[in-house]
């Protein structure tokens, strides 16, 4: 394989993973904010979290095979960017909610997208380089 096949192999693989964790996120946010009524924004980002969670799992063993015996500092590298993510994500969420008036769940779909790109190319360098 060229390093163009493994980079678009480990894109694909990044997605599969992350679409995962959209049931994840989207279970855990309509749990929170529809069920038990906690804030929109907070329930956004108990939903996030836990997605970022199963996803650094899932990552670190099929997506880019870390070896790193350092997992708690390769999660907290990864969780970083998942934070960074996070902000992205809100902030995407804010503006097309709270400015656009967009629907909230419609929002949720293009602020994961938004957050999506950034997490992996922070992965790809950053936790798993």
């Amino acid at each position: 394989m060229t390093i163009d096949k493994l980079f678009i192999l480990k894109f694909l693989k990044f997605g599969v993973v992350g679409f995962s964790g959209v049931f994840v996120d989207f279970g855990i946010t309509y749990l929170c904010k529809e069920k038990i009524k906690i804030n929109k924004y907070l329930s956004n980002a108990i939903g996030f979290i836990c997605a970022a969670t199963s996803n650094y799992i899932l990552n670190r063993i099929w997506t880019f095979q870390s070896e790193n015996a350092d997992v708690a500092t390769e999660y907290g590298k990864f969780m970083l960017v998942s934070a960074i993510g996070l902000g992205i994500n809100s902030l995407t969420l804010y503006i097309l909610t709270d400015k656009l008036k967009w629907n909230f769940y419609l929002s949720k779909i293009f602020a994961i997208g938004a957050a999506t790109l950034w997490n992996f190319f922070a992965n790809l360098l950053f936790t798993f380089k």
